[in-house]
C-alpha cells in the first residue's frame, strides 16, 4: 500500500512541477496586453479570456500538488493535542464525510459541465473566439488528481493505524 501511495506522490510532485511554471507565461502575457494597452492605447482582443483561462487552469491543477505538501487551509487545534493513532482515524472519518460527497460532485459536475461545452462547442465571446471546453476539462483533471492524492493521504493513515496495533 505504501508503494501505491509514494507512486500517487510521484505523479502528482511532477505534475506539479510541470505546471507550477505556468504562472510566468501567464505574467508575461499580462505584461503583453499592459504594454501593448500602453504604447497603442487598445488592450489585445485575446489577452484577457487567457489569462482567465490560464490561471484558473493553474489553480485546479496544481490543487492536487497543494494536499500533497498539506499546503491547503488544515484547521488542525484539536487534532494536534490527540494521538497519532487518533489523528488518523479523524484523518479517514474527515475525507470519508466531507471529501468523498465534494468528490464526487466534483467529478459528475465537472464532466457534464464539460461535456456540455465540449458538444456545443463552446468558444469566449468576442472578436476572437477561444475555444472554453478544454478549461473546462482542467476540472475532472483536476479532481481526479486530487482524489488520487487524496486516496494516498488515506493510505498513509490506515498504515498509521496499522503500525499502532503491532506493537
Amino acid at each position: 500500500m505504501e508503494a501505491i501511495a509514494k507512486v500517487i506522490d510521484l505523479i502528482n510532485e511532477w505534475f506539479g512541477r510541470l505546471l507550477a511554471p505556468l504562472i510566468a507565461v501567464i505574467a508575461l502575457v499580462v505584461l503583453y496586453d499592459i504594454g501593448l494597452r500602453f504604447f497603442s492605447g487598445r488592450p489585445s482582443d485575446w489577452a484577457f479570456d487567457i489569462t482567465k483561462m490560464l490561471f484558473g487552469a493553474h489553480f485546479m491543477l496544481l490543487a492536487a500538488y497543494g494536499l500533497r505538501h498539506h499546503a491547503h487551509v488544515e484547521v488542525d487545534v484539536i487534532k494536534r493535542l490527540l494521538s497519532r493513532r487518533k489523528q488518523a482515524v479523524l484523518e479517514i472519518l474527515g475525507y470519508l464525510i466531507f471529501f468523498v460527497p465534494f468528490i464526487y460532485l466534483l467529478l459528475s459536475h465537472g464532466w457534464s459541465f464539460f461535456m456540455r461545452s465540449f458538444s456545443r462547442g463552446e468558444t469566449t465571446y468576442g472578436m476572437v473566439a477561444i475555444p472554453v471546453y478544454p478549461v473546462k476539462a482542467v476540472i475532472v483533471i483536476a479532481a481526479v488528481a486530487i482524489l488520487l492524492q487524496a486516496i494516498a493521504v488515506v493510505i498513509r493513515a490506515i498504515l498509521e493505524l496499522r503500525r499502532e496495533e503491532t506493537p
